[in-house]
């Protein structure tokens, strides 16, 4: 099939930034003109297979429509299934591995970045080289610096970057040891999210410098969260607002479904509980993001009834074995617990919540974090403020 290419280019997607809002900085309205998304995309993207219900992704080429519909959209695309081999039924894939982030929150990170010319900046997780010739067009290839753990990722990016005039340095490597070999940096983007953040950013980072990265943790997601690193080579800063990013690989959430982690049929410890679970159903709940900093570890799946009522069971695990299952009812007082294994996990949960209640319901951005050679602190409000120290794990 002959698939149209007429998507409107750079112009449409600075358009709808445009629109939105967003764009309140000329220079980096400039970058986003001169960098095309659609030559960094790859020639094969994924898309969740909508013929099926089991959430698995199929390939979509350049020839197909929704290729060219989807790239000069606001919108995340995945790139990567399964770090490169997909591993689900007939060549589909199970899990995205590497996405082209939304351009919309790529710009809100470059904005937080304030960079400006002159600066060197070191960008954590290449993927397709679309941020990293973002850069290059604001500051100059020479003052980026990009390290990718896929050495097949890492190739991909070169190739789109030089075809489209750029020519940034792509590191292949592990991001969390950052880039010494051409440090020291002004500024240091991570594009790939951390709970613990590698010290190396921090110290290839120069005095009064920035770090900026996607923080939190697998169970509730992440905040963008700004870094500034001071002379005694310690760095400190708050949350800034919800930024969802794929995670370095070190430091993923189990995979491979929460049927493999937790036995339904094993023995469980049945009680009442009178913290209302629908706190924790949505990704986006302040509640939810304080429970994922005070519980190590956590995941879950949450299964609606298929009856309309709104109910529906939470089901938490750790990996190890360990689960517990709340029955959501709106509008009731008390909820059914069921737990199994060493760790009881929906009381770890418990007394993360009755914290997040008794210190005001805060959203994430009163959150913050101190690093320093020797350890990471997590804060509220103010860095004298810390959280507790995590409850399980």
């Amino acid at each position: 099939m002959t698939a149209p290419r007429d998507s409107g280019g750079p112009a449409a997607l600075v358009g709808l930034l445009r629109e939105r809002g967003l764009l309140g900085d000329p220079a980096w309205e400039r970058a986003f003109l001169r960098v095309e998304r659609h030559r960094f995309v790859p020639d094969v993207i994924w898309a969740v297979d909508a013929d099926r219900s089991d959430g698995q992704l199929l390939a979509v080429g350049r020839d197909d429509p929704y290729w060219w519909q989807t790239v000069h959209q606001d919108v995340a695309i995945a790139t990567q299934v399964d770090d490169g081999s997909p591993a689900g039924h007939g060549g589909r894939g199970r899990y995205v591995t590497s996405s082209a982030s939304q351009p919309s929150l790529m710009l809100a990170m470059l904005d937080s970045l304030d960079a400006t010319e002159g600066m060197r900046v070191l960008e954590i997780g290449t993927g397709t080289g679309y941020n990293a010739a973002l850069l290059a067009a604001r500051l100059g290839s020479a003052r980026v610096v990009s390290v990718e753990i896929d050495a097949a990722l890492a190739e991909h990016a070169r190739r789109r970057l030089a075809s489209a005039g750029f020519a940034p340095t792509v590191v292949v490597g592990d991001g969390a040891e950052g880039a010494p070999e051409h440090a020291p940096y002004d500024r240091v983007l991570a594009t790939a999210a951390a709970g613990d953040i590698p010290y190396a950013w921090v110290a290839q980072t120069r005095p009064g410098g920035l770090v900026l990265l996607p923080w939190g943790n697998p169970y509730s997601s992440t905040g963008l969260l700004r870094l500034r690193v001071a002379a005694d080579g310690t760095a400190s800063g708050r949350v800034l607002t919800r930024a969802g990013f794929m995670w370095l690989r070190q430091q993923r959430a189990p995979t491979g479904g929460w049927r493999r982690y937790v036995d339904t049929g094993a023995a469980a410890d049945v009680s009442a509980t009178a913290v209302d679970p629908g706190d924790l159903l949505h990704l986006a709940s302040p509640a939810r993001f304080a429970v994922g900093a005070l519980v190590p570890g956590l995941c879950q799946v949450v299964l609606p009834a298929a009856d309309g009522s709104g109910e529906s069971t939470l089901w938490l695990y750790d990996g190890s074995g360990a689960w517990a299952s709340v029955d959501h009812v709106p509008g009731a007082d008390i909820f059914t617990v069921e737990q199994h294994g060493r760790r009881r996990l929906w009381d770890e949960v418990e007394r993360a919540h009755r914290w997040w209640r008794r210190s005001g319901r805060p959203d994430r951005e009163r959150f913050g974090v101190t690093v320093t050679p020797e350890s990471q602190t997590v804060w509220l409000d103010e860095p004298d403020h810390p959280i507790p120290a995590p409850l399980g794990g």
